[in-house]
């Protein structure tokens, strides 16, 4: 080759990296410029990425489970690796799957994962605080306190933020069980509790891979009303607020649903009210089901039979809960149709308040309702205002609820 022609390649190499990097960034601000306009978040979460699975290493097996820590995603410039329990039942598989996701004040829960071991499933509960059994692990993520979760951030800083970890850290537990020879990688569900709600709510709607969702407590819309408004959120500049909300908030994310999913919550919740829980569920496209119960305990319990039943009812074959329609108030009656499982029915009944102000301290009673063919009917009680909703009671004990309403003053 001639010095000439070595020049002329040399510079070709050149222009072809620079009209690459063009239009990268071009391709880069076409996209900053399209979901700035709808209000989208940006891609945060890479799953052609996350989909592999990562790096990890097994520790001996006691009983159902064993210790595994895998890679996680880089943390201010440094690796990190994530602390979990993975536990399985014996025998060769194919096994459903399950991505357990706790809450606030919560580590990676042995006793969840075994809990699913025993009932047929492989399953893997991470810490998601960059914790292990004996402490902060010097190759943690960010933890998990309420001053890391709302600090000030911008969008170039957006990848170190405790959502982001944390959501990646269960998408790469999903793809690390996925690979596991035992695993059902067609049948894997998730289910978080609390901020674990929070994050399945995302999760669900990132990771298109999972075939089923349930978010216990945790939902969107924090913002517009939780426990969280008035001390972390109201306080932050218009410009981050706007930011979290978009990037962070699970209302970005719910309408991008696809699998079949569950929302569980009590009446009275301290963390998620009923009007954000409300806003989150009616954001979902893909098939859906609530059970929104009187005055649930809120904690890390993952003994709740319909969350079972639910998965089962997806994953492993198992009866399906009652489907219920869109509950109607007309003429001092409301009524909804159940959809499906009519046949399943045990009993049925009214819910419904008289108090307004906070959700938190409301008093919620029941009355029982009508069951005529596949409909349920209740009169309703002449108080004005009046939130009510509609419950049934499947033969399995599993009660599945309407949406609720408010009926004004003078209806």
């Amino acid at each position: 080759m001639t010095l000439s022609s070595a020049h002329n390649s040399s510079w070709l190499g050149r222009f072809h990296v620079s009209l690459l990097s063009f239009v990268s960034l071009a391709s880069l601000s076409a996209l900053a410029i399209r979901a700035a306009a709808t209000q989208e978040p940006l891609p945060l979460w890479d799953m052609q990425r996350l989909s592999a699975a990562p790096r990890a290493e097994f520790g001996a097996r006691a009983g159902l489970v064993q210790e595994v820590r895998y890679e996680g995603e880089p943390f201010n410039g440094k690796p990190t690796r994530v602390f979990s329990y993975y536990a399985r039942p014996d025998g060769k598989g194919p096994f459903p799957g399950m991505v357990l996701v706790h809450g606030g004040g919560g580590t990676a829960f042995k006793d969840w994962a075994v809990h699913w071991a025993k009932r047929g499933y492989a399953a893997i509960a991470m810490d998601l605080a960059g914790r292990s059994p004996t402490g902060q692990s010097p190759d943690g993520g960010p933890d998990q306190s309420d001053e890391t979760k709302f600090r000030q951030f911008d969008e170039s800083d957006a990848r170190n933020m405790w959502t982001y970890h944390a959501v990646s850290a269960a998408i790469r537990a999903h793809s690390l069980i996925a690979s596991l020879p035992e695993v059902d990688r067609s049948r894997i569900g998730v289910t978080g509790i609390s901020w674990g709600g929070y994050l399945t709510s995302i999760i669900a709607g990132v990771d298109h891979r999972f075939k089923v969702a349930v978010p216990v407590y945790g939902c969107g819309f924090l913002h517009e009303n939780s426990v969280w408004k008035a001390n972390r959120i109201d306080p932050m500049p218009a410009e981050l607020r706007e930011s979290w909300v978009r990037l962070f908030d699970p209302s970005s994310y719910l309408p991008k649903v696809r699998c079949p999913i569950l929302f569980l919550n009590g009446t009275n919740d301290f963390a998620y009210p009923m009007d954000s829980y409300k806003r989150s569920y009616e954001s979902v496209r893909a098939p859906r089901s609530i059970s929104v119960q009187i005055r649930l305990p809120h904690g890390h319990i993952w003994t709740f039979p319909i969350v079972d039943a639910f998965v089962d009812s997806v994953l492993a074959g198992g009866l399906p809960l009652p489907k219920l329609g869109r509950m109607v108030v007309r003429d001092g009656t409301a009524s909804v149709t159940v959809e499906d499982g009519a046949r399943l029915l045990l009993k049925a009944h009214l819910y419904f308040t008289a108090d307004t102000g906070r959700w938190q301290e409301r008093k919620w009673e029941s009355l029982p309702a009508r069951i005529e063919g596949n409909k349920v009917l209740a009169d309703l009680p002449k108080d004005r205002p009046l939130t009510l909703m509609l419950a049934v009671t499947d033969s399995q004990g599993n009660i599945v609820t309407s949406q609720h309403e408010i009926v004004a003053v003078g209806r």
